[in-house]
């Protein structure tokens, strides 16, 4: 993909937070600050700025495999998720991401593999894939709503034939920038504003648009599908089946969280119980490695993984989880580097721990 992420000598592995900007996105960026109109105004300048919306909602429609009037700009999953379900009376499984689970008013259950047991589809919320264990979901005809965050650049994924009715996938998760998402609808589906005002967006999202951002956006969605279909991630996938097969020769004791199922193809959820999470973040961090112990959303709020608690780990392993994700500009020999330094830490645990 041409993005050095690198240079300082750290080795950064934790793509599931947050991406690097994808050149083509900053390229759009760029182009997109010279645009001085507002998108709402009706003279050229106006349009200009109007027509590089539209173009960034092309893109981000065929990529994902909708049409140019599916697409909602936003400013993030989080509000994404609220636009769709706030009010809405809607299930979920714990599993789910803290933005969709706040607006749920009832838990369905999780099987320790990570599946939902999905009862009535219409009055549900899942996302297609874990940020957490990378776990991956079926999708049920009619589902209300689908948190395709982690997932959309990484697997195939088309609106179309997702069997959501809404859905919603965040630019920087994908190469783009961060502070801009899109929600997708379903034709003849509607929602209820939350930000009232202005009525942009198709009446759904008062205020003017970022159009840098959306511009961003766009292009990072057309080069993300560009790289799926070339197999960027089955690569990736090869690195990361490197990077377990490695650790699995260390100590018996570590989990590999929905190692046996479907996953996303760069993430890795390890678990050696009694070792904290946060421990291992901050010993590969000062090793020069960039991990996480979960959710970005989370950060300073170190706690017990409630995702592994819904799966049914107990608080010994919920609480020593650290996710490893990658992207296609790592290399094997980072992996390798990664590998033999995790696993000299663990041995130095054990010692002490002794």
């Amino acid at each position: 993909m041409g993005r050095d992420v690198s240079h300082t000598g750290r080795v950064y592995l934790d793509w599931n937070a947050t991406t690097p900007l994808r050149p083509e996105a900053r390229a759009a960026m760029i182009a997109a600050m010279d645009v001085v109109g507002n998108p709402s105004s009706v003279h050229g300048e106006g349009r200009a700025a109007l027509s590089l919306i539209e173009r960034a909602r092309a893109q981000v429609a065929k990529a994902c495999g909708a049409t140019a009037a599916d697409v909602v700009f936003v400013s993030s999953a989080t509000e994404g998720a609220a636009l769709c379900l706030a009010g809405a009376g809607i299930s979920c499984g714990g599993i789910e991401h803290d933005a969709v689970t706040a607006w749920c008013d009832s838990a369905l259950p999780v099987t320790r593999d990570g599946q939902v047991a999905v009862a009535d589809p219409e009055k549900t919320a899942l996302q297609l894939a874990n940020s957490e264990t990378g776990v991956m979901q079926d999708l049920p005809p009619g589902l209300a709503f689908c948190d395709a965050t982690q997932a959309f650049g990484k697997v195939p994924f088309a609106f179309d034939w997702s069997g959501a009715n809404a859905a919603v996938i965040s630019a920087h998760k994908f190469g783009g920038p961060k502070g801009v998402a899109a929600v997708l609808l379903r034709r003849g589906m509607d929602v209820t504003a939350q930000i009232r005002g202005g009525g942009q967006e198709m009446g759904r999202r008062a205020g003017t648009e970022n159009v840098i951002g959306i511009a961003g956006m766009g292009a990072a969605a057309e080069a993300a599908a560009r790289d799926l279909d070339a197999g960027e991630w089955e690569r990736v996938a090869q690195l990361r089946n490197i990077l377990e097969n490695t650790l699995a020769s260390g100590e018996k004791e570590t989990i590999f969280v929905g190692h046996s199922g479907r996953r996303l193809p760069n993430t890795s959820c390890i678990v050696f119980p009694g070792w904290k999470g946060e421990t291992q973040v901050m010993r590969m961090d000062l090793a020069g490695f960039a991990i996480s112990a979960g959710s970005a959303c989370s950060s300073g709020k170190v706690r017990a993984s409630r995702v592994l608690h819904a799966m049914g780990y107990d608080d010994a392993a919920a609480s020593s989880a650290i996710r490893v994700s990658l992207g296609p500009d790592v290399t094997r020999e980072q992996i390798s580097r990664f590998a033999d330094s995790w696993l000299a830490q663990q041995r130095k645990y054990r010692a002490h721990a002794a």
